[in-house]
């Protein structure tokens, strides 16, 4: 799958689904060759939120949702974007975007500049979008754009293309950004990340997942390397080189060689992007119907699979946010 229930066994991170990342997207502003859209989608609904109304929050107030943007091509951060969640009641809120830039964009330190304030969350079909000094934001359940037959890869990569996704929502952060507000070059390394308290009851912050490029962390990270993947930095993503090779060796049959060479292009875990071309996956950014898997499955099995004969989901809409509007009403 994708990043959903990027956990450890297929759970969520920390037990949480809310602050469980599922996919990234990048790609220039559709109409408009001065922005770009960055959507992050998290709370995978498949298996956590019944049909109908719920009163599970869609996003968690006492989390961190951050998009990473690294200018100057070392994979650390010089700008991120920080989503905060406040509870209006039941499960309606708000949510607050902050920029962050220079050594606070790497961590978690400053207040940064205020982009948007109070926007309201999204629970029904109709997107609720704030507008606000070149910015558009918007967060709340949709459609989830990912297309894939899970059925198929947990049958022994048997594909008959059943799109597992095509009745299921995640909750998704749309940014549009000016592409000025993206640094002093057009070409950016992305990711996004969530930050929870730390278990123990402190004060700290602790990464509860991060990632990019789809499907590497339920694929390439087993057992006790999930947890070292997830709390990591792209810029430290060079010690997962061998553990992904391995991977490689006896899940495609590719030689140890062969096996690190690919690995290499995996790694670090971030999408490249530049505003002035098109997006396609995985060589800039990624557009809501990227195949994804249609890229990933020859990767993963060495060229034995080809397709998983699925294609992008038809409910996208024409104008931001651009996300189909969710299948089930979570609206109390």
């Amino acid at each position: 799958m994708s990043h959903h229930y990027s956990g450890r066994d297929f759970t969520s991170p920390h037990g949480d689904a809310r602050p469980d990342l599922c996919d990234l997207f990048a790609f220039p502003a559709p109409g408009d060759a001065d922005a770009s859209v960055f959507v992050m989608d998290a709370h995978p609904s498949v298996g956590v939120n019944p049909p109908g109304p719920t009163t599970t929050e869609p996003f968690a107030p006492e989390a961190i949702y951050e998009l990473k943007i690294d200018t100057d091509g070392d994979h650390v951060a010089d700008i991120a974007y920080r989503v905060r969640f406040s509870t209006v009641g039941g499960n309606h809120q708000t949510a607050t975007v902050r920029r962050v830039t220079g050594t606070d964009a790497a961590g978690i330190d400053g207040e940064g500049e205020l982009v948007v304030g109070d926007a309201p969350v999204s629970l029904g079909a109709d997107p609720s979008i704030v507008e606000s000094d070149g910015y558009r934001f918007f967060a709340g359940w949709r459609s989830d754009p990912f297309f894939f037959d899970a059925g198929g890869a947990l049958n022994d990569m048997n594909f008959t293309g059943d799109d597992f996704f095509a009745d299921k929502d995640v909750c998704s952060i749309a940014l549009e950004i000016p592409n000025g507000a993206l640094g002093g070059t057009p070409q950016v390394n992305v990711w996004h990340r969530t930050l929870v308290r730390s278990e123990n009851g402190g004060s700290d912050w602790v990464q509860a997942d991060r990632g990019a490029r789809t499907q590497q962390s339920v694929f390439f990270s087993p057992g006790d390397e999930k947890a070292a993947y997830l709390a990591g930095e792209p810029v430290d993503d060079e010690r997962f080189l061998e553990p992904f090779a391995h991977a490689l060796v006896h899940g495609g049959g590719y030689t140890p060689d062969k096996a690190r060479d690919v690995a290499a292009h995996m790694l670090p875990d971030v999408l490249r992007y530049d505003h002035r071309q098109p997006a396609r996956y995985p060589v800039n950014g990624r557009s809501l119907t990227d195949n994804v898997p249609d890229y990933f499955l020859p990767l993963l099995t060495n060229g034995k699979v080809s397709t998983d004969g699925v294609s992008a989901h038809t409910d996208l809409l024409d104008e931001f946010p651009y996300l189909g509007p969710p299948h089930a009403s979570y609206e109390a």
